[in-house]
């Protein structure tokens, strides 16, 4: 008792001091006042710092994808260089490598750190040539690429051709040993625009990046504007790509607590307010009328501006004493005109009688406030739905008999249910009366479960493994597939008389698959994918099983829950039955095919993109069909380098005609390996217009070779013939003009009359034999050389041999002062037989010194030339020449000569063009009369 008494002392003292109340109240709403600034202004620095990482994210991202985008165009540009180092196609690859990437502004490949090859070179001239491993500028970082094997941005940093720039370069490894490089260059204002750094609000923040020099270790900033310092607000973030820094600085403190300011004088003023208040209701009960008038005039006010109608009815005959602006709006008159009306005069008429039976109840007081749905009729006529909550004022005052009605204007919401209801029932007319077998079942406890399990967003591979080791698992869920209906055609397709028997033992549709396909819609329900098709078999209602194609879509508005899911059923038994024919028949096509000694083959005839090619190409060419299906320019990329260009254009020509054609070339090979195939092209056609290309490849390569060997053996065989002509027209011409001369002399020595001129006779037929026995000598000679089939080839060191020849001739050299330039490098070994060769160098040099230029010092040059494959031997002199025009196509005949000289007997050349031939090589000349002549020996 005395606690309970000693409420009022304490209620009494606060009433007897209302400053101290006013000033406690002030405290405690300043101190709410201030929590909720703060709490706001950390919500600002936080919303402030998520704006600027998004950004600078932003900005990261383009840029990283911008980098990486360069590293497909150095490793395709790295792929041109063949085994030799060269690349292959550079400007024409490069262009397009450079349509296809609009960050690059230009692409480089740096063999042994040197830039040699540059596209555009337009622009970037001043860049070929330059060495990035001798540049103490470029070293470090050309380095920091080759360490890492990998590729690095270089820079920013000023490029040689103008600009500032970055260099991404991309080592390359030949065989595990480094080539170099290959580069792209990217202009720093083409990376800023392509990363669309532009994008930025320049009014808040700065972007700027760096870069610690490799050279000074001190940070370089690279953009104009403001760097970052320790009194700026910046976030950061790294690209390790180039070792750089993103930095988004805040330009000023942009963090708009301005909008704080009126709330906080607002709240501090509210406190200060009702601190006064509270001190003044303490302190001035007369107040209290006051306060009871704000009261009124705030109720004026939330009358006024309330978002719903509101209106002041009496509780008698309805009429309007009081009425809203929103009231007005949704019944469309004016207030004063609504004065002047009741209730039941703007209620639609079918509303009316069940709205008088709810007043009445609510005048009788059987309730103390009513709530309905009616509709009201507008002053231009319409109708309008309205939410009607009425209560009694009387519960506040007696004497007053009002009412007071809120009405809420749902009109929109009515007719988007009517639309719903509509919907609804056409969706339940199409559902019913569909064409297609459908099913709308409810997956929520499926889903459920799969919860419960765990499996809702796991790695598929793992619900896959988890669900073929729980088949009891699927099976719950079969069994947890609850059927809201099925339509007619689905009960027939079943051949089950009642939907109510389909869900009461759903497990009868059950087949050998069904389970096992129905783990897909399981996998798909874990990864939350709602739409899914597949193919699976089922039994209807007589234990028949029956090829099914299910398709599952959820109800628009249930896709979370699964709770509403529409399956459409297919039955596809007959099709399948005939897919399996038609894959039977595939399969004998196929083998017949793969049968064949030849690779069938089937193309665009546009685009020569194949379609098809049979099996037997992995035997022919060592490559499997689906490689050669993968690559569209697989034959065109295989055909034979040499033959390429005419086997496509014949093709093409011939297929624009459209007329079959039949052609062989060459193709390589898997393993590298050349074969020739003869190709046999037919055009197909549907309905009048080409389409396609069909045609078979054979393999010819045995069949080439062997007429490769009988045109060898052919051509070898015409030489020995022609060959074995000449040496008959030589052997016939100069044993005749010996033997006439002999059969002369004897009839001259038989007629002789004296015995001196007898003995003359006889001299003259001694020295005739003697011709007779140097001609028989050289004609062994050749025989020997032409006959020898098994010359023993050495490894021979040409430059000591040809300096070997020189000592023989030491003595005309030094009395004609003749000048030897030899330029055979000295370390050169070639296989030659080495009797012919000293023999092939006496001739050619003793022919240079003995038929020198009478006014001119002889000069004689030999050079080793290796071109194209071919290795020449280069002897020239300065000497008296050859009139090649009118002794050509003789030069090297028996018996031919063409000096005065009476030493010169025509042999040495015959025999030295033998020697050559008969190991294998040719012999040529050069010459002009008065300057010189030059021979030229091709050594195997």
């Amino acid at each position: 008792m005395e606690a309970q008494n000693k409420w009022p002392d304490y209620f009494r003292w606060f009433l007897n001091r209302p400053k101290t109340v006013g000033f406690l109240f002030f405290l405690v709403l300043a101190f709410g006042v201030s929590l909720l600034i703060f709490q706001s202004v950390q919500i600002i620095i936080k919303n402030k710092n998520y704006e600027m990482q998004t950004t600078l994210d932003i900005l990261h991202q383009n840029i990283d994808q911008n980098l990486k985008s360069c590293y497909t165009t150095t490793l395709t540009l790295a792929l041109t260089i063949d085994d030799n180092g060269i690349p292959d196609n550079f400007e024409s690859i490069s262009s397009k490598l450079l349509a296809s990437n609009k960050c690059i502004n230009a692409v480089q490949l740096v063999p042994n750190g040197i830039i040699k090859y540059v596209y555009p070179l337009k622009g970037n001239e001043s860049a070929l040539n330059l060495n990035l491993l001798n540049s103490p500028l470029l070293k470090k970082e050309a380095l920091e690429s080759i360490k890492n094997k990998k590729m690095y941005f270089a820079g920013p940093l000023n490029l040689v051709q103008g600009g500032t720039g970055i260099v991404g370069r991309l080592p390359i490894y030949k065989r595990n040993k480094f080539w170099g490089f290959s580069a792209v260059i990217i202009k720093l204002d083409t990376l800023l625009k392509m990363s669309r750094v532009n994008s930025i609000d320049t009014n808040k923040y700065y972007f700027q990046i760096s870069k610690v020099n490799p050279n000074t270790l001190k940070e370089e900033f690279f953009l104009g504007g403001k760097n970052k310092d320790n009194n700026s607000r910046y976030i950061s973030e790294r690209i390790p790509d180039g070792n750089w820094i993103l930095y988004l600085i805040e330009k000023n403190d942009t963090n708009n607590y301005s909008t704080l300011f009126l709330p906080s004088i607002l709240g501090y003023s509210l406190a200060i307010l009702l601190g006064v208040l509270i001190t003044i209701l303490l302190d001035r009960p007369i107040r209290l009328q006051q306060l009871l008038l704000d009261s009124e005039i705030k109720f004026k006010t939330i009358f006024d501006q309330a978002p719903v109608g509101i209106a002041l009815v009496k509780n008698d005959n309805g009429d309007f004493i009081e009425i809203n602006k929103k009231f007005c709006e949704i019944i469309g008159y004016e207030e004063q005109e609504m004065k002047s009306k009741s209730y039941h005069s703007i209620t639609h008429p079918k509303d009316l009688a069940v709205d008088e039976s709810v007043t009445q109840d609510f005048i009788d007081g059987e309730n103390a406030n009513y709530a309905l749905k009616k509709r009201y009729i507008t002053k231009d006529g319409k109708t309008v739905w309205a939410n009607l909550i009425v209560s009694s004022l009387s519960g506040i005052n007696e004497k007053l008999d009002t009412n007071i009605a809120i009405v809420e204007d749902i009109t929109l919401q009515k007719q988007i249910l009517d639309e719903l209801k509509e919907s609804e029932k056409q969706f339940k007319s199409l559902f019913k009366n569909s064409p297609v077998p459908l099913w709308e079942v409810d997956l929520s406890l499926v889903k459920n479960h799969l919860i419960s399990l765990n499996l809702i967003n796991k790695e598929p591979s793992f619900v896959i493994n988890y669900l073929k080791e729980n088949q009891e698992a699927v099976y719950k869920c079969f069994t947890l597939v609850k059927i809201i209906a099925v339509n007619y055609k689905c009960l027939k397709l079943l051949q089950i008389k009642s939907k109510q028997l389909l869900a009461n033992n759903l497990r009868q549709v059950l087949d050998e698959v069904t389970l096992r396909d129905f783990e897909n819609q399981l996998l798909a329900i874990t990864q939350n994918n709602n739409q899914l098709s597949y193919d699976s078999k089922i039994k209807n209602g007589n234990g028949e099983s029956i090829d099914i194609a299910f398709r599952w879509n959820p109800i628009k508005g249930h896709e979370k829950t699964m709770d509403r899911m529409i399956i459409s059923t297919e039955d596809i038994t007959f099709r399948k039955e005939h897919e399996k024919l038609i894959i039977a028949s595939q399969q004998k096509v196929e083998s017949l095919i793969n049968t064949i000694d030849g690779i069938v083959w089937e193309c665009c005839i546009e685009t020569f993109r194949f379609t098809f090619v049979s099996k037997k190409v992995e035997q022919i060419l060592g490559y499997t069909s689906e490689e050669w299906l993968e690559n569209p320019n697989f034959w065109t990329e295989h055909i034979h380098p040499e033959d390429r260009a005419w086997t496509l254009e014949y093709c093409t020509k011939k297929s624009s005609e459209l007329l079959n054609h039949d052609f062989e070339y060459r193709m390589i090979c898997k393993d590298g390996s050349v074969i020739w195939l003869r190709d046999m092209v037919n055009i197909v056609f549907q309905n009048g217009k080409a389409t396609s290309l069909h045609g078979i490849m054979i393999d010819i390569t045995k069949a080439k070779n062997v007429e490769n060997d009988l045109n060898n053996s052919f051509n070898l065989v015409s030489k020995q013939n022609e060959r074995l002509l000449n040496f008959s027209y030589i052997i016939s011409h100069n044993l005749r003009s010996h033997t006439s001369n002999i059969a002369s002399i004897v009839s001259l020595i038989e007629d002789a009359e004296t015995e001196q001129e007898k003995k003359q006779l006889m001299d003259l037929l001694v020295s005739v034999s003697a011709l007779l026995n140097e001609t028989m000598i050289h004609l062994n000679e050749v025989i020997d050389i032409r006959t020898n089939i098994s010359l023993v080839s050495e490894s021979l060191n040409l430059n000591e041999c040809v300096e070997n020849v020189m000592k023989v001739f030491s003595k005309q050299i030094l009395s004609k002062e003749v000048k030897i330039t030899n330029l055979i490098p000295k370390d050169l070994l070639i296989n030659y037989n080495p009797a012919y060769l000293e023999s092939i160098l006496y001739n050619l040099i003793s022919n240079a010194i003995r038929f020198s230029h009478p006014d001119r010092k002889p000069h004689i040059q030999l050079e080793w030339i290796v071109k194209k494959n071919k290795n020449t031997l280069k002897i020239s002199d300065n000497g008296i020449g050859i009139n090649l025009e009118k002794y050509g196509n003789k030069i090297f005949g028996l018996y031919k000569t063409f000096t005065n000289d009476k030493a010169s007997k025509g042999v040495g050349l015959f025999i030295t063009k033998n020697q050559i031939e008969a190991m294998g090589g040719t012999i040529t000349v050069e010459s002009k009369l008065d300057q010189g002549t030059t021979f030229k020996i091709e050594i195997l």
